[in-house]
């Protein structure tokens, strides 16, 4: 099964609302995965909040080129509702 995230929304702090192409919808704080030198530079909230979806790879990007797997996020996030 191949994800891609749909839809990004900053919550707060290095949490992010994301909906995925089968509906769900994940909460997920990113805070003890921002580390190492790509990831590193997201500890600056105002970077991180530039979170946006690239669509030639369906998943969260930043504009320093970090990004995570969908599958990833999919499994590590917490649903919060399916979309109608």
């Amino acid at each position: 099964m191949f994800l891609h995230v749909t839809n990004v929304i900053y919550l707060k702090n290095y949490q992010l609302r994301l909906e995925f192409d089968d509906g769900k919808i994940k909460d997920i704080d990113l805070n003890d995965e921002l580390y190492g030198e790509i990831f590193e530079p997201l500890k600056d909230t105002e970077l991180f909040k530039k979170v946006y979806i690239n669509p030639d790879t369906g998943t969260i990007e930043w504009p320093n080129g970090a990004d995570f797997a969908p599958e990833f996020l999919y499994e590590s996030g917490r649903e919060i509702r399916k979309s109608a």
